[in-house]
């Protein structure tokens, strides 16, 4: 436990951290790849191209300086950290190098006069705090992944024995062990991550995607948005060669799942999924696995897509919803083409609003879990308050480097 005096230097620096967070997390991650490029590796570079790992951890830091005097606020988030630091093979040997750059950089972007040594002495005490929390959490997740049956550590090869196209702009890829080994039964909602070498980059580049069908079966299912490199370079460059470039019998490297926006599958209750293109596929995976286990938990799923051309696993969904009477299931799309059939392709258009909410999603004592852009979670998130839902039955999953974000 770190001393009074610690904390309240750590906690007086809060608001330069939201000040000047992004400007000290940018140099921060320069200065780091620069003394340490084997750790670009590691790190998704098409989210420190757009900024979104800088941003994340200005968030972080200035929550943790913060909250200083009891960090155990911050567990949950601590806890959704942990899971994607595991994904991507982070581990105890990382935190030094970290905390060598972080330091050096509040002294860098702040001066001396701002940073003096007690600052910076403070601040070392207070990341070391932070590191053993994160590496305690990561250990436990690591040993838990390594021991389940059919679990692992690290990379593991798979073969893609089936790519499937689900829209223009979706592939899923199925994948078997390479060693012809167990999978463990992941929690539905989970993702893994997955490694690709891009020669022009001369890295491996690993990226996160939900596992999108049920546990339990002989193989594990992502299904993967090609991004446009125009918007999301460099990003779209592992989501556009997973597309053109990774065939049918090819090896892939996947982590052994985790994640913690998982179903509450103790519970009896109704569930409600409410999703917005890709943001489906943990929603599905939920879904397929409530229907293969026999449940017979009222079941709504509301999902919207632009228009037909882009809406994937249309005919997976709409088979499942034909064979059990405890699914209902509403699809928006929000500009219908003229190919697109109203009461076949879709039930609505337009986006899922407040009165859709009211007349497609609200089930007593129901859980409602939320997957999609940013925005769209937000909105859905405030519409489902506003219709008198409690905050503790709405669960939301953030793709992307945010894990600041939270249920």
């Amino acid at each position: 436990m770190l001393d009074s005096a610690t904390r309240q230097q750590v906690k007086a620096t809060a608001p330069i951290l939201k000040q000047h967070g992004v400007l000290l997390t940018s140099h921060f991650y320069q200065r780091m790849f620069q003394h340490n490029p084997e750790l670009k590796n590691i790190f998704n570079q098409g989210h420190q191209h757009a900024g979104q790992q800088q941003q994340a951890l200005a968030m972080a830091v200035a929550a943790y300086a913060e909250h200083i005097d009891a960090p155990e606020v911050l567990l949950p988030v601590l806890e959704r950290v942990a899971h994607k630091h595991t994904s991507l093979g982070i581990r105890a040997e990382h935190y030094p190098i970290v905390g060598k750059h972080l330091l050096a950089s509040i002294r860098e972007v702040l001066g001396e006069e701002a940073a003096p040594d007690s600052l910076l002495e403070a601040w070392a005490a207070a990341y070391q705090q932070l590191a053993d929390l994160l590496i305690n959490l990561e250990n436990s997740l690591y040993q838990r992944a390594a021991t389940q049956p059919g679990g692992w550590s690290g990379w593991r090869p798979f073969k893609v024995v089936k790519k499937q196209p689900e829209s223009s702009e979706i592939t899923s890829f199925y994948l078997q062990a390479a060693d012809g080994g167990a999978l463990p039964a992941f929690q539905p909602g989970q993702y893994v991550s997955v490694q690709r070498f891009i020669p022009e980059w001369g890295l491996s580049q690993p990226r996160q995607y939900s596992l999108s069908d049920a546990p339990g079966q002989d193989w594990l299912r992502i299904s993967v948005k090609r991004e446009d490199e125009r918007d999301e370079a460099p990003a779209g460059k592992v989501s556009g060669q997973l597309h053109t470039a990774l065939q049918e019998h090819d090896i892939l490297q996947v982590s052994p799942p985790f994640g913690d926006f998982v179903l509450h599958q103790e519970r009896d209750t109704p569930v409600v999924l409410i999703s917005a293109g890709v943001g489906q596929t943990p929603l599905l995976s939920m879904l397929k696995h409530l229907l293969a286990s026999g449940s017979q938990r009222p079941i709504r799923y509301l999902h919207a897509a632009r228009h037909g051309r882009v809406h994937a696993m249309k005919q997976e969904v709409g088979q499942l919803a034909a064979q059990h009477p405890q699914l209902n299931s509403t699809v928006f799309y929000e500009c219908p083409q003229d190919t697109d059939r109203l009461g076949q392709d879709y039930q609505r258009a337009g986006r899922i609003d407040a009165a859709a909410i009211r007349e497609h999603a609200l089930l007593a004592d129901a859980d409602y879990y939320l997957c999609g852009p940013v925005g769209f979670m937000q909105q859905q998130q405030r519409q489902l308050r506003g219709a008198g839902v409690e905050a503790a039955r709405i669960h939301m999953e953030v793709f992307g480097s945010n894990a600041m974000a939270s249920d």
